[in-house]
C-alpha cells in the first residue's frame, strides 16, 4: 500500500498536469528549430539526447540528488546553498525566469496542497528571496518519502516529455515521431538517473554552450510560440 501511494505521488509530481507552467517553454529548442540546428525527428532526437546526457544528467539531476538528501536529513543550509547554485548557473535571462517563475508556483502549490507532510518544506523555502524549480520539487518528493532513483528517472522523463512536446509543435513532428522520440529517450534515462545519483560534486558540469547560446539566442527571436 505504501509502495503504491509513494509511486502515485511520484506520478502526480511527474505529471504535465502539475501546474507549473513546464509546457510554455522549450529551454532554447525553439531557436534550435528556428536556425535549423533541428530540422527533422533524427535532428531533435540527437539535440535532445545530448541535452540529457552532457547537461541535465551531469549537473541538475546529480544537484536533485544532493537536494533530496538535504531535505532529508532537515539541513536546510545546504538546500539554501544548493537552491542558489542552480540558480547562479542558469546561463540565459530566460532560463533563470523560467526556473523562478516555475519554482514560485510550485511553492504556492504546496500551500494549497495542505498536506501536513509538506509543513517542512514550505517553511525552509518560504524565506528564500527565489526558489528555483528543482529545490521545491526535490522538497516535495523528499517530504513523500520517494526513492531518490526513481525520483530522478520521473524527473528526467518529465523534461524529455516536455522537450518532446516542444518539438512537435516547433519542427513540427507528427505524434507518432514523439513517441518514437520518447521510446528512445526512455531507454538513455534508467543509466543517466543511477549515474546523477552517483556522480559526486567535484564532476557535475552544465558546460553545454551550443545549448547556452540557444538559450541567449531564442530571448531576440521575433516570432516563437514558447517563453524560453
Amino acid at each position: 500500500m505504501r509502495a503504491s501511494l509513494q509511486l502515485a505521488r511520484l506520478l502526480q509530481l511527474a505529471s504535465p498536469a502539475l501546474p507549473v507552467g513546464a509546457y510554455t517553454y522549450s529551454q532554447g529548442l525553439e531557436w534550435a528549430v528556428e536556425s535549423g540546428v533541428i530540422r527533422d525527428e533524427a535532428t531533435a532526437g540527437r539535440w535532445i539526447a545530448d541535452l540529457m546526457q552532457h547537461g541535465i544528467g551531469c549537473f541538475e539531476a546529480p544537484l536533485i540528488a544532493a537536494l533530496m538528501v538535504a531535505w532529508a536529513t532537515g539541513d536546510t543550509a545546504e538546500v539554501a546553498l544548493l537552491n542558489a547554485e542552480f540558480l547562479a548557473s542558469r546561463e540565459s535571462a530566460e532560463l533563470r525566469a523560467e526556473t523562478v517563475q516555475m519554482g514560485f508556483s510550485l511553492r504556492r502549490l504546496i500551500r494549497d496542497l495542505r498536506d501536513e507532510s509538506l509543513a517542512t518544506v514550505a517553511g525552509a523555502i518560504d524565506p528564500l528571496p527565489e526558489v528555483a524549480f528543482p529545490t521545491a520539487w526535490a522538497g516535495i518528493a523528499a517530504a513523500w518519502l520517494i526513492d531518490p532513483e526513481a525520483a530522478l528517472t520521473a524527473y528526467l522523463w518529465s523534461w524529455a516529455e516536455n522537450q518532446v512536446m516542444a518539438a512537435l509543435k516547433a519542427v513540427p513532428l507528427g505524434q507518432a515521431a514523439g513517441q518514437r522520440l520518447l521510446a528512445g529517450l526512455g531507454r538513455k534515462i534508467p543509466n543517466a538517473a543511477v549515474n546523477a545519483k552517483n556522480r559526486p560534486k567535484s564532476q557535475w558540469s552544465n558546460f553545454m554552450p551550443a545549448f547556452a547560446i540557444a538559450c541567449a539566442r531564442h530571448e531576440t527571436q521575433y516570432s516563437r510560440l514558447f517563453r524560453s
